[in-house]
């Protein structure tokens, strides 16, 4: 039998206060396959990744990991099953070290406290486990840094270092370039294709259109909460509908 999808949408939809924000989306994710999602502002992308991840609930369809509906599961019930997630916004702890930062993430997957002013023993598995993240993504250097002092491209590093600490299956990356100067651009780029290219599935909202279609294997296009195309980068940007949605935005 052919290997499940890591991620399955099966008519997925929301409606809020009898706004409909989702509606009808269906697409799969191959095991190890980076798709990138695009589309107009407010065409659904953040909640789609919000359904996906647990912070909001379909009220119609299905979300499956591995063939397994989690539909009605937690964030943290998610994360277990191996689902992870960067936010747009910087989520580190700015007066801990970095190290400490991938530490704590590490814990919380250990199932040890997850306090960082536990002196770490020479045996320590979740130091361990930090050290090799933070190598990972190319921040050994700064482990004893203070996260606050970091440059925003660094900042998104530790942010997938984190995850990484906590072995996700499927990640989701949610607007990863924004913010990050240009000079920090091509060494994140990098961390994100070791990322996929460890064997692991990657869903990606990104706005910058060329750091997009150089990574991903397909794109899906949202619009007015809708799947409007899934296809390969060619086929998705000579599409006359997606061009059409982006009239007077970049493409």
């Amino acid at each position: 039998m052919p290997d499940r999808p890591a991620l399955q949408l099966e008519s997925v939809g929301l409606q809020i206060g009898g706004a409909r924000i989702l509606h009808d989306v269906s697409f799969e994710v191959a095991t190890g396959e980076m798709v990138g999602v695009i589309g107009p502002n407010g065409a659904g992308k953040t909640t789609l990744f919000n359904t996906i991840s647990g912070v909001m609930i379909p009220t119609s369809g299905r979300v499956l990991l591995a063939g397994d509906d989690v539909t009605t599961r937690k964030v943290h019930q998610r994360a277990r099953v191996g689902l992870g997630r960067t936010f747009q916004t910087s989520s580190v702890f700015p007066g801990l070290t970095s190290a400490e930062n991938v530490r704590m993430a590490a814990q919380s997957k250990l199932g040890g406290a997850t306090s960082p002013w536990r002196f770490p023993r020479r045996d320590d598995g979740a130091s361990g486990v930090a050290d090799r993240c933070l190598a990972e993504v190319e921040l050994g250097h700064h482990a004893g840094t203070e996260a606050g002092v970091l440059s925003h491209g660094d900042k998104r590093k530790l942010e997938i270092a984190m995850l990484i600490a906590t072995e996700p299956e499927v990640v989701l990356l949610d607007e990863p370039m924004a913010g990050v100067g240009s000079g920090d651009v091509a060494g994140l780029v990098e961390v994100i294709r070791r990322l996929h290219g460890s064997g692991r599935t990657v869903l990606m909202v990104e706005h910058h259109m060329e750091v997009l279609l150089g990574l991903v294997d397909r794109v899906a296009v949202m619009h007015h909460g809708e799947l409007l195309a899934i296809d390969t980068p060619k086929a998705v940007m000579a599409d006359p509908d997606v061009q059409r949605a982006y009239l007077g935005e970049t493409v």
